[in-house]
């Protein structure tokens, strides 16, 4: 009996001393997993960084992007911008000279509206009115029209009211007398016709 009782204490020291060991061993076993969690996370590092940077990358490659479309941009306005001056300078070319030749255009039509008392004045007025139809066709070559005036609406674009009246025969606002000839040069009014306009 004796024996037998030995023989249980020493089974349960033995079990106890193996849970004893396995129990120690458990716990040697732990720092080794925590080790690993720590590797994992320094190596979950440099992973963060590079997407960082590769983030960063790419937000310099769509602000150069941007600046580059904004500058072909610019770029495209200003060759749009000077092929338009380009083409108003040919299309207006003759703009200077012509408004320089109007007031000579302005005396011709004074001269031609004295009454001749004899023929060599009518001789003179007629000569001068075939250099004045001269000048005209000349200028209309060039694309230059006189303003129809009177009896037309009055347009402040084209003409310039100096006065005002009051006439039936015409209705409101509309030009009843020219003083002075107004002249298109193509699209462009180079002079505005000054008129009369009716109440």
């Amino acid at each position: 009996m004796t024996n037998e009782k030995n023989n249980t204490i020493n089974e349960e020291v033995e079990i106890e001393g193996s849970e004893q060991v396995e129990l120690t061993e458990e716990k040697a076993v732990e720092p080794v997993f925590d080790e690993r969690e720590s590797t994992e996370e320094m190596d979950a590092n440099p992973i963060d960084e590079q997407l960082q940077e590769i983030q960063l990358l790419k937000g310099k490659l769509e602000e150069a992007d941007n600046r580059y479309l904004r500058l072909q941009a610019d770029f495209d306005n200003f060759r749009r911008r000077t092929r338009l001056d380009q083409e108003a300078n040919e299309k207006y070319k003759t703009q200077k000279l012509i408004t320089d030749l109007l007031p000579s255009l302005d005396n011709f039509e004074r001269a031609m509206n004295i009454e001749p008392d004899n023929e060599q004045t009518k001789s003179l007025l007629q000569g001068m009115d075939m250099v004045y139809r001269s000048l005209l066709d000349a200028l209309k070559k060039e694309g230059v029209e006189q303003i129809e005036s009177v009896g037309k609406e009055f347009d402040p674009h084209q003409h310039h009211a100096v006065m005002q009246g009051e006439d039936k025969n015409y209705g409101s606002n509309i030009v009843t007398d020219e003083f002075q000839k107004g002249y298109l040069l193509k699209d462009r009014v180079i002079r505005p016709a000054m008129v009369k306009v009716n109440q």
